[in-house]
């Protein structure tokens, strides 16, 4: 059943039955679980990884439908949490789903972190980044990262091979601490685009296959489909 499910995936000679292993031992913690987190989950569900934790403190509302593709108008005041296993779970009854309904905080970080193999970012606030960086870094965990607007969007790979962490790219933390993105515009596929990315850069990762996006970050704008990679 599972090379089934698994096969046009594990016939491209990158993932192999080997890479199929891999990700089928792997944990990953996914923060935040709104449009971001809807795409990066329903992708690592899909592609077999072992264990999902998911880490979220909001409930569903209405406005988050447009583009927060794992939730139904009937979840509208559930924890995103609970319906997002649900809906997970039913895709995939072989991956194992932990929920974290309070969400990452400093006081549960370390705990979170130590015991998954890597964290994806899908948050809308500088804080909670900070937080993932400060503990990857001490965790020794590399970390995938996304961020959206508009139109447009950003993803990172952090802690990895070449050490380079979020705080290199964004050093003023005192400035930017607080600000978030609540109530900013942002048209439905954008966080499909990045958080498809985020999903790649994560199974690159534990396969063991491409060119990971190791201190490089990847920028797109979708009005005109420009992309960039800068080296930080």
């Amino acid at each position: 059943m599972a090379d089934e499910r698994y096969i046009r995936q594990i016939v491209l000679p990158e993932i192999g039955d080997d890479g199929q292993r891999r990700l089928s031992e792997a944990s990953v913690m996914i923060v935040g679980l709104g449009g971001l987190g809807s795409v990066v989950s329903t992708y690592l569900t899909g592609a077999g990884i072992g264990r999902l934790v998911l880490a979220d403190n909001d409930v569903v509302s209405l406005s988050n439908l447009q583009r927060q593709v794992l939730y139904t108008e009937e979840e509208a005041g559930m924890p995103k949490t609970e319906c997002a296993k649900r809906r997970l779970q039913s895709q995939s009854s072989l991956v194992k789903i932990e929920t974290v309904s309070e969400g990452l905080t400093p006081e549960n970080a370390h705990e979170l972190i130590a015991n998954v193999d890597i964290v994806v970012d899908c948050t809308d606030n500088f804080g909670t980044r900070y937080l993932i960086d400060d503990v990857c870094a001490g965790c020794s965990k590399p970390w995938v990262y996304g961020s959206i607007g508009a139109f447009g969007g950003q993803a990172c790979v952090f802690n990895y091979k070449s050490g380079i962490r979020y705080a290199d790219l964004y050093p003023n933390r005192d400035e930017l601490i607080g600000v978030t993105s609540a109530g900013s515009g942002v048209l439905g596929p954008v966080p499909a685009v990045i958080g498809a990315i985020e999903a790649l850069e994560a199974i690159k990762i534990i396969a063991g296959f491409g060119e990971v996006l190791d201190g490089r970050l990847f920028t797109v704008d979708l009005l005109t489909l420009k992309t960039n990679i800068i080296e930080i």
